[in-house]
């Protein structure tokens, strides 16, 4: 069986996010991740969201791939 492939803004939608390609731009542009925080543990997540970024990584669920790649994005 595949692993369910899951895209940007599907994740965005998940998180109760706009999901939007400039929607998720303009988030991606007004939140910075510094390298010493968990993705899980910014500040700009509710108490929801941060449990479902730690579940998907930490269970390595079929969504931790596009959260990863949400983090890879989130840190510059």
């Amino acid at each position: 069986m595949e692993p369910a492939f899951h895209s940007m803004p599907s994740l965005f939608e998940q998180l109760g996010l706009p999901s939007g390609d400039s929607e998720i731009a303009a988030f991606i542009d007004r939140h910075v991740l510094p390298p010493n925080v968990p993705l899980a543990d910014a500040n700009f997540w509710n108490e929801g969201q941060a449990r479902f970024l730690r579940d998907c990584l930490e269970e390595d669920a079929d969504w931790a791939e596009v959260v990863d790649h949400l983090d890879a994005r989130l840190r510059r």
